[in-house]
């Protein structure tokens, strides 16, 4: 995935390629490039371009190839500005749960592969860390340090989906992508989502700073104006997730990666810390209410062999005494052991930790509303 492939977790203007006709890259004009500059099926030319100084470097990449299969099939395309990238995705029976719509997994997964065909669509690396030719060249890949998903209304089966992507610089050590997602049918905004990635070595597993070469790599394809899926102000994707006291109110001990959870990368996927999350969640608030916003902050990794532990907690217990908690769904006690109004969300705060040591993995927060009755 562009600035998505590196499966491991722990966290504006843009430069356009020259445009004065006279530099020549492999016998076209400038002009002619601008239509390769950010990608063509059968030959990609990467002209890189100083955003301090806005002078062409000798830096490019180049590859060919004949349009495969999936790249004539796949429903998603750069929009015309080549500065975010669209596509279209139907929810496969297989891709809806027990309320029969799509759930929150299957939304990441969206988000991770919109991200990852942006990647492609633009030329970088296709091997899973989605890096530029100075990160390879630097052994560095992307890492996960924060991912907010909120989602306003779940597809169901056989509904279309449309989802736009795209990437931003973040700080010196960061970048940053969001996601619009649209119900296709109507064009009705259904779903919000944005994260944060830093950038890592990848033999020593260290941080390492975004060099002006690699962001200058990057923001040939970032939109020129900072560009928010979440623009308002104090909104939840910003929030500081409180740690999570010990003893939890309900945790799920024993949860071991599976084969099938691993990626390309040989990490646990992203998309599985989701689900260990909501293990330990209680079932009478699944029953009652579903997810509508997720915030995860990635704190270190997790391997094949590690045995993880999931706490939760309503977020409710930072502010109150233990007696005012009903401990079955962490609703504020009312007369029955609901909310006060029957509308108003529940908020839970998760830790993943492992266990054989305790060290935190993930810390999470999530945000749950009654469903409708039908």
């Amino acid at each position: 995935m562009l600035l998505g492939g590196g499966k491991i977790s722990t966290s504006n203007a843009a430069a356009n390629a020259a445009s004065d006709g006279n530099f020549r890259f492999s016998g076209l004009t400038n002009r002619r490039l601008s239509n390769y500059c950010a990608w063509n099926r059968r030959t990609q030319f990467f002209p890189i371009q100083s955003v301090a100084t806005g002078e062409q470097t000798t830096k490019t990449q180049k590859f060919t190839s004949q349009p495969s299969l999936a790249d004539r099939l796949l429903l998603g395309s750069l929009a015309e500005d080549r500065l975010s990238y669209t596509e279209k995705f139907i929810v496969r029976c297989y891709e809806v749960g027990i309320n029969k719509t799509a759930t929150v997994e299957t939304i990441a997964n969206l988000l991770q592969e919109v991200g990852c065909n942006h990647a492609q669509s633009v030329g970088f690396s296709t091997d899973g860390f989605a890096t530029t030719l100075t990160m390879r060249e630097l052994n560095l890949i992307w890492v996960t340090a924060r991912l907010h998903i909120e989602i306003y209304r779940y597809p169901a089966w056989s509904d279309v989906v449309e989802i736009e992507t795209w990437c931003q610089t973040e700080g010196r050590i960061g970048t940053r992508r969001d996601w619009i997602i649209k119900d296709y049918a109507t064009g009705e905004v259904i779903g919000r989502a944005t994260s944060k990635w830093v950038m890592m070595n990848q033999n020593t597993r260290r941080l390492h700073k975004v060099s002006d070469e690699v962001r200058n790599e990057l923001l040939l394809y970032c939109p020129k104006e900072l560009r928010l899926s979440f623009p308002e102000e104090n909104n939840n994707s910003i929030k500081k997730i409180a740690k999570l006291a010990d003893p939890s109110q309900f945790h799920k001990a024993g949860l071991v990666p599976r084969r099938a959870d691993l990626d390309m990368n040989q990490h646990v996927n992203n998309v599985t810390y989701i689900g260990w999350v909501l293990e330990s969640m209680p079932q009478e608030t699944i029953d009652s209410h579903e997810l509508q916003t997720i915030t995860l902050d990635y704190r270190r990794e997790c391997q094949h062999d590690d045995i993880v532990d999931s706490l939760t907690s309503p977020e409710s217990t930072l502010d109150h005494a233990p007696g005012e908690l009903n401990g079955s769904n962490g609703a504020l006690n009312g007369t029955n052991g609901a909310p006060k109004d029957e509308n108003e969300c529940l908020k839970f705060l998760h830790l993943l930790r492992l266990s054989s040591d305790g060290s935190e993995i993930n810390r999470g927060r999530t945000e749950w509303r009654r469903k409708h009755v039908k």
